[in-house]
């Protein structure tokens, strides 16, 4: 469990994960409404691409893609009425060219893993005191890049 003080901490945390990622894997994030998913999202992005980049939240877009090494997409599946929409944004394509940042992933049904490779990252957040707390858990490769994260 990390805790997490303010945003600053959140986006640090999305930073702190950014140099683990592969092509191929998967960043899930679950939390209610106003948890810091985006800017968890956002620390992570702004790491793999440059400090200033522009990470507006895709929750009308559905996705944002961006050029970074490995090239990251940015899902917020929130409006999803069926899980087969994901395919129809191109979750399938961001995962076979690079990573997936996913908030909202329950909106994938019963079994995201069905969607999703063998290597994932699940961070859930929540209300922690005045702060947030991040639980972290890794699926895959992530089961042992996870003991060498530090924020």
């Amino acid at each position: 469990m990390v805790t997490l003080a303010d945003a600053e901490a959140t986006a640090r945390l999305g930073a702190a994960i950014a140099p683990r990622l592969a092509p191929g894997e998967a960043v899930l994030l679950y939390g209610p409404l106003g948890m810091g998913k985006s800017t968890l999202a956002r620390g992570l992005i702004r790491a793999l691409t440059r400090p200033d980049e522009d990470v507006p939240s895709p929750t009308f877009t559905l996705v944002q893609f961006y050029q970074s090494e490995p090239p990251v997409a940015h899902f917020d599946l929130y409006r999803l009425t069926r899980a087969e929409e994901a395919a129809e944004i191109g979750l399938d394509e961001a995962l076979d060219e690079g990573c997936a940042v996913i908030e909202w992933p329950e909106r994938l049904g019963d079994d995201p893993a069905a969607w999703l490779g063998p290597d994932r990252l699940v961070i859930v957040l929540g209300e922690q005191g005045e702060g947030r707390v991040a639980t972290v858990s890794g699926v895959g490769a992530w089961e042992s890049k996870l003991m060498d994260l530090h924020v």
